[in-house]
């Protein structure tokens, strides 16, 4: 598919997802928002992509934010109508995708950039990044996901704090409170991501599929993680990817994986 305001791109096995908008700080407009969902769910069907970065364009933001441009004159109505069809369309259709993404945050990811970043399974950041939820200094509260995801990752405390101080962090104050598992320059970010990927792209994908949804399990209100992760370790033993695990183990051999 061709695309307006990102790029999308797959070279052995990972798909890197880059927000392409750099004189608006990449920026999430409804359009990037709708296009992101396409190139998103277009990789995750492709089944020689075992792993998805996405990042910014530039060196100065992975995503400033949303386009306030676009929601200004909203009325109470249309900004619910707004927070459902974002997290519907993007925020929780990346945290529950089969496909492994990693956020590799390059620079600024402020307001709707940190919750599409937060929204991912984890998260690399440049030693220039800045990570901030500013939605309160505009009358507003975060609204991808971002009351949520945040407390989980960082705890209730510290992300209360950070929230109604609309302030931002540095990289290594995000490292030091678990928001980012990784720093590193900002040279080195893809690549050190793309080192990642490969080793997880070594591994079953059918697997991996399945550890997402039992750890996203945890944090679904009325769901027990634990009945889900003992069904979903039950339906790997019905995959070939444990038939040829196990045999390649007992073989003393290295797995190929069937995906299936």
């Amino acid at each position: 598919m061709s695309y307006i305001n990102i790029l999308s791109e797959e070279n052995n096995g990972i798909t890197t997802i880059t927000i392409n908008r750099p004189k608006k700080l990449n920026a999430l407009n409804k359009e990037t928002i709708s296009e992101l969902h396409d190139a998103f769910r277009e990789a995750d069907l492709d089944r020689s992509t075992k792993v998805i970065i996405v990042t910014g364009s530039g060196e100065k933001a992975f995503v400033a934010g949303a386009d306030i441009s676009e929601f200004a004159n909203y009325n109470v109505e249309e900004g619910k109508m707004l927070a459902a069809k974002g997290q519907e369309l993007l925020f929780n259709f990346i945290e529950n995708l089969s496909t492994p993404v990693i956020a590799a945050i390059n620079g600024f990811a402020l307001g709707g950039g940190l919750e599409l970043a937060m929204a991912c399974h984890f998260r690399v950041a440049s030693d220039t990044a800045k990570m901030g939820l500013p939605e309160v200094s505009l009358g507003v509260i975060p609204g991808y996901g971002g009351t949520q995801r945040l407390p989980q990752l960082i705890g209730k405390g510290r992300a209360m704090e950070l929230i109604m101080t609309a302030g931002m962090i540095d990289a290594n104050k995000a490292l030091n409170d678990g928001l980012v598992n990784h720093v590193t320059t900002l040279e080195a970010l893809l690549p050190l991501c793309e080192k990642i990927a490969g080793k997880i792209s070594r591994n079953s994908s059918v697997a991996i599929s399945a550890a997402i949804r039992a750890v996203n399990a945890n944090f679904k209100d009325g769901v027990n993680g634990f009945d889900t992760e003992i069904r979903e370790f039950g339906n790997c033993f019905g995959s070939g990817d444990f038939a040829e695990g196990t045999t390649a183990f007992l073989e003393k051999r290295k797995a190929d994986f069937p995906g299936e």
